[in-house]
């Protein structure tokens, strides 16, 4: 069980360390890479057909990166849209909006711990061990 977190930019990584954190609470293994969709495009090709099971994509303006890792892989996508300009508001509609046949699943904006927690999600439809974990930890989460 693989998680890339990727940031389109280094501004991103408080967001990023949320994500951290969580994959961290869950035991899941992960790497982070930084990779801007328009700047290092080959890049991001690159990284999209490497072997993880799920990618969370951190971006803000445009926020295409998410878009550009699904265009490369058939495995989950989670955008986590930034408040860079507009509120995030255009970064969250970028993500979620999506063409036909592209799907990204999108998280609220800059709420890097919700896409943590669905990509454990995602990883625990085939790993019991996990799904014990998440299931504590909404357990304490309600109490």
């Amino acid at each position: 069980m693989r998680v890339l977190v990727v940031m389109g930019s280094k501004s991103d990584s408080g967001i990023a360390e949320k994500v951290i954190a969580v994959l961290d609470e869950f035991g899941v293994d992960y790497d982070v890479e930084v990779a801007s969709a328009h700047r290092n495009p080959e890049k991001v090709e690159r990284l999209a057909k490497k072997d993880y099971d799920v990618f969370i994509a951190i971006a803000g303006l445009s926020a295409a990166l998410p878009g550009a890792i699904a265009s490369h892989t058939t495995k989950p996508v989670i955008g986590v849209p930034v408040s860079a300009k507009l509120g995030g508001l255009d970064a969250l509609l970028s993500i979620a909006q999506m063409p036909p046949g592209v799907p990204v699943a999108a998280v609220g904006i800059d709420n890097g711990k919700n896409a943590a927690l669905l990509a454990i999600e995602i990883l625990a439809l085939k790993n019991d061990a996990l799904r014990k974990k998440l299931l504590k930890y909404r357990e304490r989460m309600r109490a």
